[in-house]
């Protein structure tokens, strides 16, 4: 199995690769068209910054390209905001793959800290990533901005409000948190991408 990552201006992709080498994969980290064409399986990961990401991705063309990949997608953190249609942050038109807009967490009590960073639950996993899942399962999130609640919703996690921890539509899933980061939870979700 060909697995791809995409190569952008985003961090954070070694812990991904080190992830995949764990469950056997060597993937290839790659912005070539054609590579990540020929690829059975793709990741958007990364940690970054909206805007800057958005502008990197026109300006080498790569935004066009992976709205028309037609194998498994799965974006990570940052690359699961992108896959959404509006980010506050930075105030700009991403990918709009999925059709809801990323939120910035708005503090309402003194103890709600943003970024959220560290261990929280699953609620309502429901898609081919999470097969095998039970209920409030922990995974590992370190992110200031949020897609709400909506139609693609695989999976919902609460802190300040409910949001979405996962969405799916067609062939591309998306996870807010990490499971690179996410130990044994995290490594059965990637292992249920690869199978997809």
């Amino acid at each position: 199995m060909k697995v791809a990552i995409v190569k952008y201006n985003a961090g954070n992709i070694c812990s991904v690769v080190n992830a995949l080498n764990r469950v056997g994969v060597s993937p290839l980290v790659t912005d070539n068209p054609e590579e990540l064409l020929s690829a059975d399986k793709i990741l958007f990961p990364g940690q970054g910054e909206a805007k800057n990401t958005m502008a990197y991705l026109k300006e080498h063309k790569l935004d066009q390209l992976i709205r028309d990949l037609k194998q498994p997608v799965l974006g990570i953190c940052i690359g699961q905001q992108l896959m959404c249609r509006h980010s506050e942050e930075g105030d700009v038109d991403c990918l709009g793959i999925f059709d809801v807009d990323v939120l910035k967490f708005r503090p309402q009590r003194h103890e709600d800290k943003v970024p959220h960073m560290g261990w929280n639950t699953l609620k309502q996993p429901k898609d081919a990533l999470f097969k095998g899942f039970e209920e409030n399962e922990f995974v590992y999130f370190v992110h200031s901005f949020y897609v709400p609640v909506c139609a693609q919703t695989t999976a919902v996690t609460e802190y300040i409000q409910p949001f979405s921890a996962s969405l799916h539509k067609d062939n591309f899933y998306a996870t807010q948190f990490h499971p690179e980061k996410s130990g044994n939870v995290g490594e059965r979700i990637i292992r249920n991408f690869l199978d997809l």
